[in-house]
């Protein structure tokens, strides 16, 4: 960042000698990302004027790689004519997500000013809900006829390559666009000696694919799992609409990631980035949890409420609130952490739950006797007397239980209802743990106080 800052005022001062050659030469001689990386602090005005120093295939690439606000920023106050090229020329996935952020009587007037194939493939792209497969899908690939040979098949890619994102895998389809198979650049050089091969020969026929309508987080996963560069995008009738390349899948992941790592701390997820989010919204993400968390922490007073008489009576439970209700919290939040995240990478699936809930039901008890035989020890100590030490520990191993098994089982409810098991944050778990806690602990003390001892 230090160093982009010092490099602007030389940049700056290109723009006002009309440096031609020097701003020609700033962006050709390093990557597209690091000249983007260079021009963030300049305004969309001065930013244009640099990227006019590009040919149209590197303007592309620089602007692809600028920072979204003054992406729009630029669409929005730049020539309407030179705009419209410019998206154009943008990868189809790409410019579908920026020009959801413009302001709509802007977005009419560039699509007036687009080719015709270009604004029938946006309106295509932009038809698919946010978080299927197509709607991060790109409609530029590699397409070859079975029927044809490897010779003839280098000759179309060679024609086809300028305007491709990627020429990882090669999709073989039939004559009316149906998916038969996928073979690699390299299988094709591979066959340069023999170059009648036909297609057919070359090609694997187990492909696997994602639907249009499949959510995102599918995607990511069968890319990960099979070790993929780019997946195929299919209709119901197996009709090639396109591909999802590994950089948009590693956006998914990280959006993914983002999302439930906000879920999880009780975080309504942000839209934009913590430092260019605004206060007021913010507070607003936050503070709407925070008050769920509250009115559920208002559940655990009235619990209290309802067994002041028992705290009276024996002041020496109230020593030990906090221990039982931190005990059940943390471990409920250890188990919908562990299932929250399971279920994100695929390692398990509704069809588990059974084994989940038992497994969880023996850790508690596992957890739960480990931290019983401490609180006995720790109770016997602070009141001296073995009857009333007692109900500390029989209340963790039961509070303990209740929390592994809540955090387990209120995620896998959530993902039945068709929910982000997200949801079910760990603060939200470790909420409803204290007000079951404090009902376990003082029924707890009401069995003592009858069975094994009738005084303070």
């Amino acid at each position: 960042m230090l160093a982009n800052t010092l490099y602007l005022p030389e940049l700056r001062e290109m723009l006002r000698d009309h440096d031609e050659i020097g701003l020609r030469e700033f962006c050709t001689a390093l990557h597209p990302a690091r000249t983007a990386d260079y021009m963030q602090g300049l305004d969309a005005a001065e930013a244009w004027q640099v990227l006019q120093h590009a040919d149209s295939a590197l303007r592309k690439e620089i602007f692809g790689y600028l920072d979204e606000d003054l992406k729009v920023a630029i669409i929005e106050g730049e020539n309407r004519e030179q705009i419209a090229e410019l998206i154009a020329e943008s990868a189809p996935d790409d410019r579908v997500d920026i020009l959801e952020e413009i302001e709509p009587e802007i977005v009419n007037q560039l699509m007036q000013l687009l080719p015709q194939e270009e604004r029938r493939d946006i309106l295509r792209l932009s038809s698919y809900p946010e978080g299927t497969a197509g709607a991060i899908m790109t409609t530029e690939l590699a397409r070859l006829s079975e029927h044809l040979s490897v010779g003839d098949a280098l000759q179309v890619l060679a024609r086809q390559s300028e305007e491709l994102e990627t020429i990882y895998y090669l999709y073989v389809v039939d004559n009316e666009n149906h998916l038969r198979g996928v073979v690699s650049a390299r299988q094709l050089v591979s066959k340069l000696g023999k170059p009648d091969t036909r297609i057919s020969e070359l090609m694997e026929s187990d492909i696997v694919v994602v639907r249009a309508t499949d959510d995102q987080e599918e995607v990511a996963r069968k890319v990960a799992r099979f070790d993929l560069l780019a997946i195929p995008v299919v209709d119901d009738q197996w009709q090639l609409l396109g591909i999802i390349t590994h950089d948009d899948v590693i956006d998914v992941v990280r959006e993914e990631a983002t999302e439930d790592a906000h879920l999880i701390g009780a975080v309504e997820p942000l839209d934009d980035s913590y430092l260019e989010t605004r206060l007021m919204t913010l507070g607003w993400k936050r503070g709407l949890w925070l008050m769920i968390l509250f009115a559920t922490g208002a559940l655990t007073a009235l619990a209290m409420r309802h067994y002041h008489g028992i705290q009276e009576q024996w002041v020496w439970l109230g020593w030990f609130v906090p221990l039982i209700i931190s005990s059940g919290g943390n471990s409920g939040s250890q188990s919908a952490t562990l299932v929250i995240t399971a279920m994100a990478t695929g390692d398990i699936t509704l069809k588990d739950w059974l084994g989940v809930v038992y497994r969880e039901a023996l850790i508690g008890m596992i957890l739960g006797g480990m931290l019983a035989v401490v609180g006995f020890f720790a109770a016997w100590l602070i009141l001296g007397r073995v009857e009333q030490a007692v109900i500390l520990p029989i209340t963790l191993l039961l509070v303990v239980m209740c929390g592994t098994l809540s955090g387990a089982a209120l995620p896998l409810a959530f993902r039945r209802l068709g929910l982000d098991p997200a949801l079910m944050s760990t603060p939200f778990v470790a909420a409803i743990i204290d007000v079951v806690g404090i009902v376990i602990y003082m029924n707890m003390a009401l069995i003592g106080a009858r069975y094994l001892f009738e005084t303070p």
